[in-house]
């Protein structure tokens, strides 16, 4: 019997993929609602394939520092991305972070099927739609955008990167929330851009550049 793992903080995603995987072979269906709860699952269970969303209430994108814990333990278990997020910027960030596979929401229960047995086999899934997304951005290439930024400025953006909110953001880099809160709206004036999901967008673009550059974290 296969056991699959299902991290998502949507109840009716989670029956759904249960009701989905159970009536389609022997699979025992695993749910978690955080990713500190799928981690201790994975602890205890060792399932043979991870599902998991990337955007859960600890933060925008919290499924991949997820991934990329979970790939300091444990290289080989399959990890199935299922997302809302159809930009090829966070698939490929994805599937850099570790992902073994990208599957959308809105796509057809076949498919989550069909991506389940490819990872379990051992082989990449992602739809034809979404790889040529990615393939039409690697080609057009992306502009840098954090040339004037401070090095303290791109250690804060990268901690955003990995969705975390500005308490836990204060705590890390021992400021104030307000302080936080000040450097973050100063960031978005610096790089043009009004609204927090926006500065996400870049500090996803920008995630290799922003780590290489960046100052250590103390």
């Amino acid at each position: 019997m296969t056991t699959v793992l299902v991290i998502d903080d949507h109840p009716i995603v989670l029956q759904g993929c249960a009701r989905i995987l159970e009536a389609n072979g022997p699979i025992k269906v695993l749910t978690a609602v955080s990713m500190a709860e799928g981690f201790r699952l994975y602890r205890q269970q060792d399932p043979d394939v991870i599902i998991v969303d990337l955007t859960m209430h600890s933060g925008l994108l919290s499924g991949l520092s997820f991934i990329r814990r979970l790939r300091v333990v444990n290289r080989r278990v399959p990890i199935l991305v299922l997302s809302m997020h159809r930009d090829p910027v966070i698939v490929s960030r994805a599937l850099q972070a570790g992902a073994s596979g990208y599957v959308l929401k809105d796509s057809a229960a076949e498919d989550l099927l069909k991506a389940i047995k490819r990872v379990g086999d051992g082989r990449p899934f992602i739809s034809d739609e979404l790889a040529a997304d990615i393939v039409m951005m690697e080609t057009r290439g992306q502009k840098h955008r954090l040339q004037a930024m401070t090095l303290r400025e791109l250690e804060l953006l990268s901690i955003l990167a990995e969705g975390k909110p500005y308490g836990v953001i204060a705590d890390e880099l021992n400021v104030s929330y307000k302080t936080v809160a000040n450097s973050v709206a100063l960031i978005k004036n610096k790089l043009g851009v009004r609204t927090l999901p926006e500065l996400m967008r870049i500090a996803i673009d920008q995630l290799p550049s922003i780590e290489s550059t960046a100052a250590p974290r103390r």
